[in-house]
């Protein structure tokens, strides 16, 4: 019988976690790690391929890592500008009932 890939589940755990904590900090954290262990995952499942099973896992935890990432990284996005228009005095109330 054939084990599990290294890294398969902890790669779509992570990856999972990603977009559910998309809108903190946390999930673009979560996907980057992911996205690590499922290429290191990919890599060792490619050199022998006999040995493990579950590369489909690698892959989608590699996918959803992605879009943790890109999820994440609009979130991060969005709060640096609302940070900076909030600074800038862009929705400060003198200026919402002129």
């Amino acid at each position: 019988m054939k084990e599990t890939a290294p890294y398969a589940v902890a790669s779509l755990v992570l990856g999972i976690c990603s977009l559910l904590f998309a809108c903190v900090f946390a999930g673009f954290v979560c996907a980057i790690i992911g996205l690590v262990l499922a290429n290191k995952g990919l890599r060792y499942y490619r050199e022998q391929p006999d040995l493990y099973c579950g590369s489909g896992m690698l892959k989608a935890g590699k996918v959803t890592s992605i879009l943790g990432i890109i999820f994440g990284a609009f979130w991060i996005f969005w709060v640096v500008v609302v940070v900076l228009l909030f600074s800038a005095g862009i929705f400060s109330l003198p200026f919402l009932f002129m």
